[in-house]
C-alpha cells in the first residue's frame, strides 16, 4: 500500500487529477478550475490504468473521476486509488443518478459524489468541500439519505442497488451497455468464468429467467439510471 499526501502548505494551489473518458467535459471542467486563485489542474486521463499512474506521479490534493470510463471501470478506479493512496480525496462527477449511485461510489471510498448537470458554482462548492475533508452530496440527496437514516433501511425493494453487490450492480450496468461477457472481463479485471458466475447471481436475485431477460432489464436499468445512451 502506498501511502502518501501530506497536508498542503498554505498558500499553495490544490493540485487536481481529472478523469473522464470526454475530452470535452475535461475542458470545460480544466477552464472552471484554472480560472480559480487557490485550485489549478495537474493532469486529465480518460481510463483507469493511466489515472492510476498518474495518481503516483503527480500526487494530486483531489482526484475528480466519472463512474464510466474509457474500457474500465470508474468504481473500479475509486477502490484502486484508495487502497493505493489511503488519504486522497476523490470527487466523483458523473451522469450516473445519484440516488441510485452515490452510496455505491461512497462504499468504494469517493468522499463526495455530484451530477454533471449541476450548476458550475455547485462544482467548486463540491471540490472545496473534498479537499477541506468532508463529505459532500446535493441537497436533494442529503435529505433523502436522513429519511433513509431516520425510517430505517425497512424491507429490501426491488431495486438492483439495493438488491445487488456493488460488484454485481457493475457487471449488470456493463451488459445493459451490451458489453460481452469476454469485454466485461477485461474491463473489471476479472476471468470470463467470474463475470459468467455475477451473471448467474444477478439472474437469480432479480428473477430472471434467462439472458435475454437479463439483457432486457440491464438496458433499460441503465436507460433509466444515466443520461447517457447503452450503446457507447
Amino acid at each position: 500500500m502506498t501511502q502518501r499526501h501530506q497536508a498542503r502548505p498554505a498558500g499553495k494551489k490544490a493540485r487536481i487529477l481529472l478523469v473522464d473518458d470526454h475530452a470535452v467535459v475535461r475542458f470545460g471542467i480544466a477552464q472552471l478550475i484554472n480560472r480559480q486563485p487557490d485550485m489549478e489542474v495537474c493532469g486529465e486521463e480518460e481510463d483507469a490504468g493511466a489515472a492510476l499512474s498518474a495518481a503516483e506521479r503527480l500526487q494530486p490534493d483531489l482526484v475528480i473521476a466519472d463512474l464510466s470510463l474509457k474500457d474500465s471501470s470508474g468504481l473500479e478506479l475509486v477502490r484502486n486509488l484508495k487502497a493505493r493512496f489511503p488519504n486522497l480525496p476523490i470527487l466523483v462527477l458523473s451522469v450516473h443518478d445519484e440516488s441510485v449511485y452515490a452510496e455505491v461510489a461512497f462504499r468504494a471510498g469517493a468522499l463526495g459524489y455530484l451530477m454533471k448537470d449541476q450548476a458550475l458554482e455547485k462544482v467548486l462548492e463540491a471540490i472545496r468541500r473534498v479537499l477541506g475533508g468532508s463529505v459532500y452530496v446535493s441537497d436533494a440527496l442529503a435529505v433523502k439519505l436522513l429519511q433513509k437514516q431516520l425510517q430505517g433501511h425497512g424491507t429490501a425493494g426491488n431495486s438492483p442497488a439495493e438488491l445487488l453487490s456493488d460488484r454485481e450492480l457493475e457487471v449488470f450496468e456493463l451488459i445493459g451497455r451490451w458489453k460481452t461477457t469476454r469485454q466485461i472481463a477485461q474491463e473489471l479485471h476479472i476471468s470470463v468464468k467470474t463475470v459468467e458466475y455475477y451473471r448467474e447471481q444477478i439472474k437469480r436475485k432479480l428473477g430472471l429467467k434467462n439472458a435475454a431477460e437479463l439483457a432486457q432489464h440491464a438496458t433499460a436499468w441503465v436507460e433509466r439510471t444515466t443520461s447517457q445512451p447503452p450503446a457507447g
